[in-house]
């Protein structure tokens, strides 16, 4: 049995007043709480937050101009600080204080927006170009779309888009550590699934560095089905240089890699 959304909280599309506090969520819990990104990189861990929230304000704002993403919201949540409540929430964050640690940076997110499911239609390809500064700043993001691409055998005309409403794909998955552990990820992932199967998709795509998020799109609910389409282990995954020197990039990460195909109309 699915858990259903406590009263406490609603689930809304996101607009572009929501963008910088969806970028926070998606930048502070990937690089302070993911099990990929502060294991690989464990150095500067607060600059980094700094430039990878700065470079994903193309991905963030493509994704919710798209007005597919959606959010799940505390109608209950008591503002930080007072000028907070004028806007109806803010985020603090000074980008030249590097000393501020993985808790300043919470205290300093100030919103009711507390977890986040970022997608966009498939037909709307993302600009490389745009996406390379991002890349920059965490340099194994391009590693794993490029290992998962490799090693997904599908005939491209199998399941790619040829026009509007058909494929989601699904980029970013964040929930605020103060409200995880309460299956929002898992409610927030379902209601897009049945969104999409409402607006007429017949799919949606999603790249994983985490087995929670594995485990709800690779088993979602009846009648949707999903299928893992490619996947690799950070501890085996291996490089060969021009020498043919082997390395190991992920190490020492622990977790599956994926790529996962949910069917929204399996026949």
């Amino acid at each position: 049995m699915a858990p259903s959304l406590p009263s406490q909280y609603e689930i809304r599309v996101l607009g572009p007043e929501h963008e910088e506090w969806a970028r926070a969520i998606c930048i502070h819990t990937n690089l302070f709480h993911s099990p990929l990104w502060p294991v690989v990189y464990p150095e500067n861990k607060t600059q980094r937050t700094y430039q990878t929230f700065l470079h994903s304000h193309y991905l963030i704002k493509h994704q919710i101009d798209s007005g597919k993403s959606l959010g799940i919201f505390d109608k209950e949540y008591q503002f930080k600080r007072p000028e907070s409540a004028a806007t109806g929430g803010k985020l603090y964050w000074n980008l030249e204080d590097e000393n501020a640690t993985e808790s300043d940076l919470a205290e300093q997110m100030d919103f009711p927006l507390v977890s986040i499911a970022m997608a966009y239609d498939g037909i709307d390809e993302l600009d490389k170009a745009e996406i390379n500064p991002l890349i920059a700043a965490l340099p194994l993001f391009e590693t794993i779309y490029h290992a998962l691409e490799e090693r997904d055998q599908r005939d491209p005309a199998s399941w790619k888009p040829t026009a509007r409403g058909q494929v989601l794909m699904r980029n970013a998955t964040n929930t605020l550590q103060s409200y995880s552990g309460h299956g929002l990820m898992r409610i927030l992932a379902e209601e897009m699934m049945r969104r999409s199967t409402d607006e007429g998709y017949r799919g949606i795509q999603i790249e994983s560095v985490s087995y929670a998020v594995q485990k709800v799109w690779s088993n979602p609910p009846a009648p949707f089905k999903g299928t893992i389409i490619a996947q690799f282990h950070t501890s085996t995954f291996e490089e060969k240089d021009a020498s043919g020197e082997v390395s190991y990039p992920f190490r020492p990460a622990d977790v599956n890699i994926s790529k996962i195909f949910v069917d929204l109309r399996p026949e």
